[in-house]
C-alpha cells in the first residue's frame, strides 16, 4: 500500500518581499468575466457505417433539412416527406455541439473550438461536422451566435463517441460581457480563499488608495487624485464579493483602474485552514496553519498522548509522538504517523475521527 510523506519547503520572508508577489488577481476575478456556453444539434457525416442507421430522429431531421436545402425527396399520398430513404443512413449521426467562449468574450469573426458528442452512433471516427447553428445557452432565445462545421478529431481513441472541432466555431455576433455597472465593480473571491477575513482585508487594500493618492503607494500630485484620495472605494458585501466603486477620473478608462486595482499586493492575506484528501488516490494536503486539539489517539501498538498525559510513556511509540504544545498542528501528527510507515488509508482514517470529534480547527475537504 502506498505511503504518504510530505516535503514542505519553509521560506523566510525579509520585508515581505516574497509575499507581495501575492496579489488581487491570485485570489480575486472581476465579476462579469465568465465563461458562457454556445450550443447546437446538428450533423457529423462521412462516417464507416458507425452511424445512426435507422434511428428516428436522424432520419426525420435529415428529410426536412434535405427539403430545405433544395432537394427534392420522395413525398407520400397524403404530401408528408416520405422518410423510408433514409432509413439506412449509416454515414450520418446525430450529434450535441457545445462551445465555450472565454472569460473575455468574443467578437464577430473570433473562432473558438467546440466540441461534439453522439446522440445514438458508435463512433465518430473519420466524420465531419456539417454547418450546425449555435445558439445561447436559454432555450427561449433562438439566437445564432455562431457557425460551426470542420473535420471531427478524436481527443481519445477509447471515447470515439465525442470529439473536438478545432477552431471550427465562427462568431456571427460578439458576445462580451460588462464588467462595470452603474460605475461600481465587483470582485469575487474564488472559493479557496472565500471568507469574511479575506473580503475585508481586499477591502482595506484597495481603500489604502488614499493614503498616497494612488494606488499601490503611487504617488501623485495630481489635484484629482488627490481628491479621490479621500474617497472610501471598497466594501467588502460579504465573503466572498467586495464592491469596488471606480473614481470619476478612471470612469473614461476602467480598464486601467481594474489593471492597478488587480495589481494590488496582498501581503497580509490569512492562509485558508484546510485539509483536502482524495480517497481513491490516497492524497492528503495539510495547510500549514492546521491544528488540532490535545487528544489521545490508540492506533494499533501506537499510542499518542497529549502534553501533560498521566505518567511516563510506555512505548517508544508514544514517547515518539508525545505532542509538545497545547495546540499542535496536525502536520507533525502526521509526520510522526509517517515516520512509523503507518498507511496513508489509516493516516485518513485517523483524519477523519479527529475530525469527527470537533479536535480539528479547519476545513476538511473529502473527495
Amino acid at each position: 500500500m502506498k505511503q504518504l510523506f510530505f516535503t514542505i519547503a519553509y521560506v523566510l520572508v525579509l520585508g515581505g518581499s516574497l509575499q507581495a508577489e501575492l496579489r488581487v488577481q491570485d485570489i480575486c476575478r472581476v465579476q462579469g468575466q465568465e465563461e458562457n456556453t454556445l450550443q447546437g444539434i446538428g450533423w457529423v457525416v462521412g462516417l464507416k457505417g458507425t452511424g445512426d442507421g435507422d434511428f428516428k430522429p436522424t432520419v426525420r431531421s435529415l428529410a426536412q433539412a434535405l427539403k430545405g436545402l433544395g432537394g427534392n425527396p420522395s413525398i407520400d399520398v397524403q404530401g408528408r416527406i416520405s422518410e423510408k430513404e433514409f432509413s439506412s443512413t449509416k454515414n450520418v449521426a446525430m450529434v450535441w455541439v457545445v462551445a465555450k467562449i472565454p472569460a473575455a468574450g468574443a467578437i464577430q469573426g473570433d473562432r473558438i473550438s467546440c466540441t461534439v458528442s453522439a446522440v445514438h452512433a458508435k463512433s465518430l471516427e473519420g466524420g465531419n461536422l456539417m454547418l450546425t447553428h449555435m445558439l445561447g445557452p436559454r432555450a427561449d432565445q433562438s439566437i445564432t451566435f455562431a457557425l460551426a462545421n470542420g473535420p471531427v478529431t478524436l481527443d481519445d481513441p477509447k471515447i470515439p463517441t465525442t470529439g473536438r472541432v478545432a477552431n471550427g466555431c465562427k462568431m456571427e455576433q460578439s458576445v462580451l460581457n460588462p464588467f462595470v455597472k452603474d460605475n461600481k465593480i465587483t470582485l469575487v473571491l474564488d472559493p479557496t480563499h472565500s471568507s469574511f477575513t479575506s473580503s475585508q482585508l481586499v477591502a482595506e487594500k484597495i481603500n489604502s488608495y488614499k493614503k498616497d493618492g494612488g494606488l499601490g503607494g503611487q504617488s501623485s500630485t495630481s489635484p484629482s487624485r488627490s481628491n479621490t484620495a479621500s474617497q472610501k472605494l471598497a466594501s467588502a458585501i460579504d465573503q466572498n464579493h467586495v464592491v469596488v466603486q471606480v473614481p470619476e477620473i478612471y470612469q473614461t478608462v476602467p480598464v486601467e483602474f481594474i489593471s492597478e486595482i488587480l495589481n494590488l499586493p496582498l501581503i497580509n492575506i490569512a492562509n485558508q485552514k484546510r485539509v483536502y484528501i482524495h480517497e481513491r488516490d490516497e492524497v492528503v494536503i495539510i495547510g500549514e496553519d492546521v491544528t488540532i486539539a490535545p487528544v489521545a489517539v490508540s492506533f494499533g501498538s501506537i499510542s499518542i498522548s497529549p502534553k501533560g498525559g498521566n505518567g511516563p510513556p510506555k512505548s517508544f511509540q508514544e514517547l515518539q509522538f508525545k505532542l509538545d504544545s497545547s495546540q499542535p498542528k496536525l502536520k507533525n501528527l502526521v509526520d510522526g504517523l509517517n515516520v512509523l510507515s503507518v498507511p496513508t488509508r489509516d493516516v485518513i482514517s485517523i483524519i477523519k475521527a479527529i475530525y469527527k470529534q470537533g479536535n480539528l480547527y479547519g476545513e476538511l475537504v473529502i473527495e
